[in-house]
Order: structure tokens, then sequence, then C-alpha cells
């Protein structure tokens, strides 16, 4: 990859309409409903659902970007490091879900302008219909 671009690992990312939540809870407790990704690990449930009632979230908002547009192999290498590298130069915090055919990078709400112009100075075409990002 060279600098300022991500060359063959270009992707095309559409921001996901709505917020997100993500939640760490006990082992034992079983996911609220919505969820859209969970993992489960030995200290307890990571879940990821969508805000339904902004003012009830009671926590801090994801926005989600997803690159199913431009959907690739498990076996090609370097294609979630060419979404982070950028965001991580623009100091943009991320949590990652990933699914067989593309990466889910959720950005913090109010970070999602920052992340977009850093994720298409990279080089990746973002599609945000109705974003100020736009």
């Amino acid at each position: 990859m060279s600098a300022g671009g991500v060359g063959d690992r270009a992707q095309r990312l559409r921001l996901v309409p709505g917020c997100f939540v993500v939640e760490h809870l006990p082992a034992a407790v079983a996911p609220p409903n919505g969820w859209i990704a969970q993992v489960r690990a030995p200290e307890g449930l990571t879940v990821v659902r969508e805000v339904v009632d902004r003012d009830t979230a009671g926590a801090d908002l994801w926005r989600a970007l997803y690159g199913g547009e431009s959907a690739h192999g498990l076996g090609l290498p370097g294609m979630l490091a060419a979404l982070l590298e950028p965001l991580a130069a623009a100091a943009v915090p991320v949590f990652v879900a990933s699914t067989f055919h593309a990466d889910l990078v959720f950005v913090p709400e109010q970070a999602v302008e920052r992340a977009v112009a850093a994720l298409r100075a990279a080089g990746h075409t973002v599609d945000a219909p109705g974003q100020a990002v736009d």
C-alpha cells in the first residue's frame, strides 16, 4: 500500500442507516432483542444492537460503515487493515464485526464525518446518502 492510498484494497462502503450501541453483558445473560452482532467470550457477551429510541439508549452511540458492496473472500489479506489504517491515522476509535464477506466498522457517532473523510482520502468510496458527510 502506498502512503496515502489503498491501491488494490480500495473498498466501496456505505454508511448504514441508524445508530448502534455496543454492550458487554455477563456470560450467562441472553442477548437483548434487536442485536445485529454478538460474540461470546470467557469474560462475557459483547452485543451490538440498533438503537430504537435515542433518548433511552443510555450509552455511547456508534455509526456503522459496511463494505458489502466490495465483498471479499477470507483469504484476501489486508482488507480490514486498509480500512483501519486511515481511521487510526485520523484518531477515530473503531469497533469491528466481521462477516464472511466483508467488515462492519463502527465509529463513534460524533466522529462519523471525520471517519468518512479519512476513508475517502485514502482511496475508498463511501456512500452516505442524506448525511452531512456527502
